[in-house]
């Protein structure tokens, strides 16, 4: 898949004033300072679609981008250590809840994680709230960039082993670098697969 146009459509903070266009949306979601505009900027080869920051946190609405005319991609709120009140987070936190659990349009999501780090338990912890809620997910490996092959397998073999606890079998996943380009042409040829089966 070729992103031709990628555009903002709305942010807010309610589920019910989500575009009421009925085409297949894929969220984003990950701990905060996962990378995870870099990577949304990357995949759309659109360098300031979603607003990248050094400080964790940044996201904290829905975001709506509407990609080719035919899908939306969805940039939610990461969660974990983001730097705003306790009330704030409560409040955002439960939206993104509203999200998963409301939202119709919803295909898939893309639980993202920072591959360099062993796997976190509010990751694991969302995973499984995905997984009992029966929202399909695939893990999005950040920042490969950062470590040799070799040390990349062992990450991703360390979280097979934990996962495999729980899960009858690894959920679909992908390495991806925001700053080699890795895994986008997978990520995207993901999403059309799912497209097309859509319309089938």
């Amino acid at each position: 898949m070729e992103i031709k146009q990628a555009a903002f459509v709305v942010s807010n903070t309610q589920v019910a004033k989500c575009p009421t266009h009925k085409l297949p949306e894929y969220a984003f979601i990950g701990r905060s300072n996962v990378g995870k505009s870099s990577l949304i900027n990357m995949l759309t080869n659109h360098k300031g679609l979603a607003k990248t920051s050094s400080k964790p946190g940044k996201t904290q609405l829905i975001n709506h981008f509407l990609i080719n005319k035919e899908w939306y991609l969805v940039d939610l709120p990461g969660y974990g250590y983001a730097k705003v009140s306790k009330q704030s987070k409560k409040t955002f936190q439960q939206f993104i809840t509203d999200y998963f659990k409301k939202r119709r349009e919803l295909v898939n999501a893309f639980v993202l994680v920072d591959i360099r780090h062993e796997p976190q338990k509010i990751d694991l912890e969302f995973m499984q709230w995905l997984g009992e809620n029966a929202i399909p997910f695939a893990i999005v490996f950040t920042k490969a960039d950062k470590l040799t092959e070799k040390q990349i397998q062992e990450h991703v073999t360390s979280y097979s082993e934990i996962l495999l606890q729980q899960w009858e079998e690894m959920p679909p996943y992908f390495i991806t670098s925001s700053e080699n380009r890795l895994g986008k042409e997978d990520l995207l040829s993901y999403i059309e697969t799912i497209n097309q089966s859509l319309k089938a």
